[in-house]
């Protein structure tokens, strides 16, 4: 069951043959179908969440406002450092297979109680995304609309009919979200490598700036508050744990999944950003991402060196990239959601399991159902729909996945600390410290920068990053109560679908 024999117990998991006994309510017990899920199913959805034509079309121009020429190193060097935190996350989802994957190594490499106050950050950073990106859908959409028909739609309807579309591809077969997410990444990919292959083919060489990759680039004064930006486009790719206990032989599929994505995710960012800037000239394409036009700057590229059509279809597949972020996130909110229900953290309901469906209907249904609450109250109160619900939501999520990521790289290294398990120390000692280091660095950064990431100062700022440290406490006072009242249920946090040392 593992690279290197140890003389551990078996992996306890899930009967992939015979579900459990459906009840009068239509749903199993508390296992998630068992194997449905393959490797490139996991990379769609991991890739699809990051949301790769929303980030070069409507993140990376700031990254390169802010940071200057740098802007493609920066997205190489993020690579890498999630590279080395994939290194030790991999290498524990071979003994650590949960749903809820950011609590359970933690749990099991730092502490049940520190793992379940990171359970509940997980839980409001992961569900805050999806409405986020929803209320983003219907800006793009509406957008959209008014542009091909002149006709005004109400964002929040347009919102309304995402996270309803969502909740119900949720609730069905995980595969077809996968399919779904496959399409939808495979549009938005091709629609960059046309402008790419425009702007080489009338610019050529003189494109590539070999000078965006000079370290000195990130001498700049800007450089920290475009690490936070760039740190944020590859949120998501951790989600490919949270499928192990779904996954087709996880002890592949999960890893090969991590490292494809990851590696996609640099290499397409940095390669994108790069061309964008050489489509206009390194310094002026920076000065143009400093001024009004920064947000335009990739449908400028596309309708320079392609022509309007590119440009008019980048904005369309923009919705269609918000609606696959959306239903990435959406898929692993709910199933932190069920994680946390299944072990009596949440309300038990929440860890029903569709008996048809194999999926985690009880925490789709509460994920739709604050989706919904959140849109409208977005609605009632006349808030801007991008830079208010989306950006606001978005920014204390991003926030509490880094420091989520940051504790699970230490967590990997206390799990493996005392046994390496046959693994090397390069894998299980070095690559979760340094990454620990670096993602602590960057957390401190975005909270020091999150005016970055919100677009506001002040009180503001101060409430949306106030969730993240009350519910880390309300998580801490949880576990601490369950201890004391009931130290067998303590004892037995985390302990579904984990080999036991």
């Amino acid at each position: 069951m593992r690279a290197q024999p140890h003389p551990t117990a078996a992996v306890s998991t899930p009967d992939t043959d015979a579900p459990a006994p459906a009840g009068p309510d239509g749903v199993t017990g508390t296992r998630l179908a068992a194997g449905r899920i393959g490797t490139f199913d996991l990379v769609f959805f991991v890739v699809a969440a990051a949301a790769p034509l929303t980030v070069l079309a409507g993140v990376a121009p700031f990254a390169i406002g802010i940071g200057g020429p740098g802007a493609p190193l920066a997205y190489l060097i993020s690579g890498a450092l999630l590279v080395l935190f994939a290194a030790g996350f991999t290498a524990m989802s071979l003994y650590v297979r949960n749903a809820g994957a950011f609590y359970a190594y933690v749990a099991r490499g730092l502490g049940r109680t520190l793992g379940v106050g990171i359970a509940y950050v997980a839980v409001v950073s992961y569900n805050l995304i999806t409405p986020g990106v929803a209320a983003a859908f219907g800006y793009f959409a509406a957008g959209a609309i008014r542009d091909a028909t002149g006709t005004d739609v109400p964002w929040w309807a347009l919102s309304v009919v995402c996270v309803l579309a969502v909740g119900v591809l949720g609730w069905l077969r995980v595969t077809l979200s996968a399919k779904v997410l496959g399409i939808a990444l495979v549009l938005e990919v091709l629609s960059l490598l046309v402008m790419g292959g425009g702007i080489l083919g009338k610019r050529g060489t003189a494109a590539l700036d070999l000078g965006s990759f000079d370290p000195t680039t990130l001498a700049g004064g800007g450089i920290a508050g475009m690490f936070v930006l760039v740190i944020g486009a590859f949120t998501g790719f951790e989600a490919t744990a949270i499928y192990a206990e779904e996954a087709r032989d996880p002890r592949r599929t999960v890893p090969r999944a991590t490292f494809i994505a990851i590696g996609f995710l640099a290499l397409f960012y940095a390669a994108g950003v790069w061309l964008i800037m050489g489509a206009f000239g390194t310094d002026k394409a920076v000065t143009m991402a400093r001024a009004a036009a920064g947000p335009d700057l990739t449908f400028q590229a596309g309708e320079l060196y392609v022509g309007a059509w590119l440009s008019d279809t980048m904005h369309a597949l923009i919705v269609v990239s918000a609606f696959a972020a959306a239903l990435a996130f959406h898929n692993a909110a709910a199933r932190y959601l069920y994680a946390l229900g299944r072990e009596g953290l949440l309300p038990r309901n929440l860890g029903r399991v569709s008996a048809r469906q194999g999926s985690p209907s009880g925490a789709v249904i509460a994920q739709t159902a604050f989706n919904l609450l959140v849109v409208l109250a977005g609605a009632a109160l006349a808030a801007d729909p991008y830079t208010v619900v989306f950006l606001w939501t978005n920014s204390t999520a991003v926030l509490g996945i880094m420091l989520m990521q940051a504790m699970a790289a230490l967590a990997v290294w206390a799990f493996f600390r005392r046994d390496r398990r046959g693994m090397s120390a390069a894998r299980v000692v070095w690559a979760p410290l340094v990454s620990f280091a670096g993602l602590a660095v960057l957390t401190v950064l975005a909270v020091c920068h999150f005016d970055l990431l919100t677009g506001e100062t002040g009180m503001t700022n101060v409430a949306l990053l106030a969730p993240l440290p009350l519910v880390l406490v309300a998580g801490l006072c949880v576990a601490l109560r369950i201890r004391r009242n009931d130290p067998h249920r303590y004892a037995s946090l985390t302990t579904t679908d984990v080999e036991k040392d």
